[in-house]
């Protein structure tokens, strides 16, 4: 089959398809013919050479894909056949990829089989940060950073649907109200706007009770300041650095939490629980319209190094897809 990989780490450039050998579907495995793989952060630096391969996974990048069942290991419910998507530990930018059952969701209703890519990584990110990690209830404020992004666009959308009321942030202004058409309350332009005065402004100076945040190091200082008492801020992100300095003080005085989640690397049967409650409580979400995915482009896989500059443009809202 064919494959997409940097062999050198390096820039764009040096993703480079190559014939690999075909996998086979092993016990309690599910071999997917991918119909198209969602494009991802962690796909940069693991091209970069930041970011390797959890031990077991392809060499290759690649945490999600839409396709459909082509084979099945022993023990596996699902037929031949069947459309599927897939949360991946890596290897989704090839023509098939290997999955352990329990991270495989049928295609969800009213979403075709190739945006239906742009969402097993999303979704399953946000269920078991905002909701299992965090734990934000109906009618509590969050600040989701990176609101045009893979993950912000469905974080919007998704606290949305949950009861919660959304304060976003987003370079520019199109983009930032093409974050308020997706649900938000409340968009700020980071470029020119101060994020915890508008969170403080929206929320009649209580603060947020939860920040989502892809950045880091460099919002650490802020989004403790935009938190109200007893607030969560959750870190899946270091775009902007790994190391701050923690105000101690104002963590006692508000009484909040600090937490990091991540997921590619959590074992299987962790993914597999996330998955099922994404089965469970996510689907019929985006069944109804109020979880769709956002595609800015559907490239071919042999044009994975082009997806790969477009992510580093600044100009993707929502999800670059690769199909093979």
């Amino acid at each position: 089959m064919i494959a997409v990989s940097a062999n050198i780490p390096g820039g764009p450039q040096a993703l480079v398809a190559t014939e690999v050998p075909d996998p086979v579907a092993g016990p309690g495995e599910v071999l997917v013919e991918v119909v198209a793989a969602g494009v991802n952060n962690a796909d940069v630096l693991q091209r970069e050479g930041r970011y390797p391969p959890p031990p077991g996974a392809p060499a290759w990048p690649g945490l999600e894909v839409s396709g459909v069942v082509a084979d099945v290991g022993p023990g596996v419910s699902w037929a031949v056949g069947d459309p599927v998507v897939a949360l991946l530990a890596g290897g989704g930018y090839a023509t098939h990829v290997v999955v352990p059952a329990g991270q495989v969701l049928p295609l969800p209703d009213g979403v075709t089989p190739v945006d239906a890519a742009a969402l097993p990584e999303a979704v399953c990110t946000l269920w078991s940060t905002l909701v299992d990690a965090a734990g934000l209830r109906a009618g509590e404020w969050v600040l989701v950073h990176g609101g045009s992004g893979g993950i912000g666009t469905v974080a919007i959308q998704l606290a949305r649907a949950l009861g919660a009321r959304v304060v976003t942030t987003a370079g520019g202004p199109e983009r930032v109200a093409r974050c308020l058409a997706l649900g938000a309350d409340v968009a700020v332009d980071h470029r020119s706007q101060d994020f915890v005065a508008a969170a403080m402004d929206a929320t009649d100076g209580r603060g947020v009770d939860v920040v989502l945040d892809v950045v880091g190091a460099a919002y650490l200082e802020a989004n403790l300041r935009a938190l109200a008492t007893g607030g969560r801020l959750a870190v899946i992100g270091m775009q902007k650095g790994r190391r701050a300095e923690l105000d101690l003080g104002v963590l006692l005085a508000k009484r909040a939490t600090v937490l990091g989640t991540t997921l590619r690397s959590r074992p299987a049967p962790q993914k597999a629980a996330i998955v099922a409650s994404v089965r469970e409580h996510v689907w019929p979400l985006v069944a109804d319209g109020r979880v769709r995915p956002v595609v800015h482009a559907r490239l071919p896989l042999t044009r994975a190094a082009q997806a790969h500059e477009l992510m580093a443009s600044g100009e993707v809202f929502g999800k670059v897809l690769l199909l093979p």
